[in-house]
């Protein structure tokens, strides 16, 4: 009873539904169809945005290297004064 189950392609056979050649296609062509419906930025806007992310990035780097060397400072002095040094 089971060989039958597996010769004739048991739960997982095409009759339950299209097969894998058909699902790819249908979400090949939704994909297709979303992407015309995407509101593309122009170049000023590209432009915009990238000088703002730039931006943003130098001044986390910034606060990064400024937080860095502050901390640096401040465990060089400190963790030997606890110790008498």
């Amino acid at each position: 009873m089971a060989d039958a189950a597996v010769r004739s392609g048991g739960a997982g056979s095409s009759d339950n539904g299209p097969g894998m050649g058909t699902r790819l296609v249908n979400f090949y062509h939704g994909v297709i169809a979303e992407m015309k419906k995407v509101t593309w930025p122009d170049m000023a806007q590209v432009r915009s945005a990238s000088i703002a992310i730039i931006i943003f990035v130098l001044v986390i780097s910034l606060v990064i290297t400024l937080l860095d060397f502050v901390l640096k400072e401040l465990l060089i002095t400190l963790i030997p004064s606890f110790f008498g040094q």
